[in-house]
Order: structure tokens, then C-alpha cells, then sequence
């Protein structure tokens, strides 16, 4: 039996703005006993890749790139939560955080494989399971592409602040992922 597919579609800048059909980038989540597999599906902007080669890239965030934020859903003290950057040059982050911006793992494994198809990039991506706090979770998805004035930082659930802020767990919303048995 196949666990059900959750589908986060980026639809809007960070602060609600909505996006250009274009613009969008659809995230498919997938879990099954042993990891959370992420299918993107995301316009290619043609930013200037990494210097690094593809693969664990710190500092990710600075470039084209989709996230994937999974929290814990009320944790006990800080909130828990792991980040995951996904590059359309084949470059990737997953981060552990305890705290807000608290990173207390980073550069974690990840299997990652990225493709080009026309305008867009394709990319399918498995986490282990034991990389992500303990269910319930909170989930989000963003994607962040341009240089200078004209970057752009986009959301499936946009977040209040003066400016861009994905690091808010707390309101992330709740998504359940059914595993498969």
C-alpha cells in the first residue's frame, strides 16, 4: 500500500502576493517508512550556481533554491524544526535546528538528483526519516530566485514581518504525512 502524496504549491511572494502561474514551484511530499521522499517542480531562473561542485553546499540560501521547513508540531522548549535546500544545479543544505535560526547539525545526507526540462527544473530528494523532529509536524515551502533588488522570496504559506522571515515554525501549518505500511 502507497502512503498518499501531499502537494505544497508556491503561489505567492513570502508576504501574500500572489504569484504568475510562471512563477510557481509545486512540492510533493511522500513518506514512507524510512524517509520523507520531495519531488520540485520549479521554473529555472537561470541564477549563477555555486562555486562549490553539486552536492552538500553551505550557504545555499544565497542562490536559486527551494525549502522545505519541517517542525515539530508543539514541541516541548525550542522549537525543533530541519531545513531543506534544494539547488537546480544538483546542490543541497539539510540543516537541524533547536531554536530559531539554531543550527545544531548541518550538511546532513541527503539523496538528491536535479534535472533541467525545458524552463523548469525537476527534483527528487530523499531525507531519512530520523533526520526530521518527531510527528506531528508543521510544514512550509518556499523558494527564493534573483539577484540584487530583483530577488525574490516566495511561499506555499506566507508569513507577517517587515521582510522576508522563514524561520516562524510556530506558524507553519500542520500537515499530516500517512507513511506507508
Amino acid at each position: 500500500m502507497r502512503a498518499p502524496v501531499t502537494e505544497l504549491t508556491i503561489t505567492t511572494t513570502w508576504d501574500g502576493a500572489p504569484l504568475a502561474p510562471t512563477e510557481q514551484v509545486r512540492v510533493r511530499l511522500h513518506l514512507s517508512q524510512g524517509a520523507l521522499h520531495i519531488r520540485v517542480d520549479a521554473p529555472l531562473h537561470g541564477d549563477p550556481p555555486p562555486l562549490a561542485p553539486p552536492g552538500p553546499t553551505d550557504r545555499l540560501w544565497e542562490h536559486e533554491v527551494v525549502e522545505l521547513f519541517v517542525a515539530a508540531a508543539s514541541p516541548a522548549g525550542p522549537p525543533t524544526y530541519t531545513e531543506i535546500e534544494l539547488g537546480p544545479a544538483g546542490h543541497h543544505l539539510v540543516l537541524q535546528l533547536r531554536g530559531v535560526r539554531q543550527v545544531v547539525a548541518a550538511r546532513l545526507p541527503l539523496r538528491f538528483r536535479s534535472r533541467r526540462r525545458g524552463a523548469r527544473w525537476l527534483g527528487a530528494a530523499a531525507v531519512e526519516r530520523d533526520l526530521l523532529p518527531p510527528p506531528p509536524w508543521r510544514i512550509n515551502a518556499f523558494a527564493i530566485h534573483g539577484e540584487g533588488d530583483g530577488r525574490r522570496y516566495l511561499a506555499a504559506f506566507p508569513l507577517p514581518g517587515p521582510r522576508p522571515d522563514f524561520h516562524q515554525p510556530a506558524r507553519f501549518p500542520a500537515v499530516s504525512l500517512a507513511a506507508a505500511r
